[in-house]
């Protein structure tokens, strides 16, 4: 994922070698503000990032760019979370019925408990095999490779 503004303000304050202290001098600011700002917990304001950019011979749109990309791609990554998530309740859930389905038509209780048990394994702990999946598909394409 990418820089979100504070790490890349902080990045490009590292790299033209400066300090805090210096930065905040050059922008007339404290050193606390400059923290803030390289730590996500405030914004500069448009005068500010003006200076920013000059001061780090970039533009404003990047500066701006990076950051509202990443919370872009989060927002993307979330929804994508949530929708796996509702998935893999509704197949859980699935699972569950079937197994109760196979026991009241056939008689087969063992499918039933093992099923019942996969079902809910799936409904209550999605994140967990959301990550044991997403492993298993890695390790898989890897071995295509």
């Amino acid at each position: 994922m990418g820089l979100n503004l504070g790490e890349q303000l902080k990045n490009l304050r590292e790299s033209k070698n400066m300090s805090r202290e210096d930065l905040a001098k050059k922008m007339n600011v404290s050193r606390e503000t400059v923290y803030k700002w390289e730590n996500s917990e405030c914004y500069p304001n448009s005068q500010n990032l003006l200076r920013l950019s000059e001061i780090y011979e970039t533009t404003v749109v990047k500066l701006i760019k990076a950051n509202f990309l990443t919370s872009q791609i989060e927002e993307t990554v979330d929804k994508r979370e949530e929708n796996i998530f509702n998935i893999l309740f509704y197949i859980g859930m699935a699972i569950i019925f079937f197994g109760f389905l196979l026991d009241l038509l056939f008689g087969l209780s063992i499918f039933f408990v093992i099923l019942n048990i996969l079902g809910t394994l799936i409904v209550c702990f999605p994140k967990k095999l959301k990550k044991h999946i997403f492993h298993i598909i890695i390790v898989f394409k890897k071995s295509f490779n």
